[in-house]
């Protein structure tokens, strides 16, 4: 009976280390506001989870599903922070760039907004996309960062994004639960919980990007079937 009771008020929430740090944390306190009565445990693991059994209830995933699958379909924007400064994109691309992995996204980035300047400096590469964030705001450069992760740090405007067309992105964030447990108060809340969040995020993005014309949010989490 112990153990059942505990069960019932523990969610078990997985998701990447990136989205947790920068989009996750910052906002809990608002979930447990909402839900005194459940005790959220995350566990940052880039590596897929099983959602069966006792280890994981609910997992939060970056993902290319198709987009009537995701929560919130991401986008690459240019992010800098206000001390650096930077009035506008040809401003922002005179400082060093930052970038995850590779350059490709830069590269593409940079033709959609017709610049193809040989010279840039492009300065220092991140493993993660939240520690490309947190460079940025640390004020190492100018970094293209998917909207989500950077929201938080807009929001509170320890970044600023500079003019220009968003760099679609095939990816975005779907969440994964058993959905014969999507009736249950802890997956129910979370779930309801979550599309609010992500809802407000893409009205974020659609304020300050509204040229953009990709669906960013479906408003709705479906399970994996």
């Amino acid at each position: 009976m112990l153990r059942g009771s505990d069960d019932d008020s523990v969610l078990r929430l997985s998701t990447t280390h990136s989205l947790a740090m920068k989009w996750l944390a910052p906002r809990l306190h608002r979930f447990g506001q909402r839900y005194p009565e459940l005790d959220l445990r995350v566990e940052a693991n880039d590596a897929m989870v099983s959602t069966d059994g006792h280890a994981c209830d609910i997992a939060l995933r970056y993902t290319n599903a198709p987009a009537d699958n995701l929560l919130f379909r991401d986008s690459l924007v240019v992010v800098v922070s206000p001390e650096v400064g930077a009035a506008s994109l040809d401003e922002a691309l005179e400082q060093p760039l930052l970038y995850e992995g590779t350059l490709e996204l830069w590269l593409r980035f940079l033709g959609q907004n017709g610049r193809r300047n040989p010279g840039y400096d492009f300065s220092r590469s991140f493993s993660h996309a939240g520690l490309l964030v947190q460079a940025a705001v640390a004020g190492h450069g100018v970094a293209l960062a998917p909207y989500a992760l950077a929201y938080e740090d807009l929001s509170q405007g320890r970044l600023v994004t500079c003019p220009c067309i968003p760099l679609a992105s095939h990816y975005g964030y779907r969440l994964v639960f058993d959905e014969r447990k999507l009736d249950t108060l802890k997956i129910r809340a979370f779930v309801d919980w979550i599309e609010a969040e992500t809802a407000d995020m893409a009205q974020a993005f659609a304020t300050a990007f509204p040229e953009s014309t990709q669906t960013r949010s479906r408003g709705k989490a479906l399970p994996l079937r």
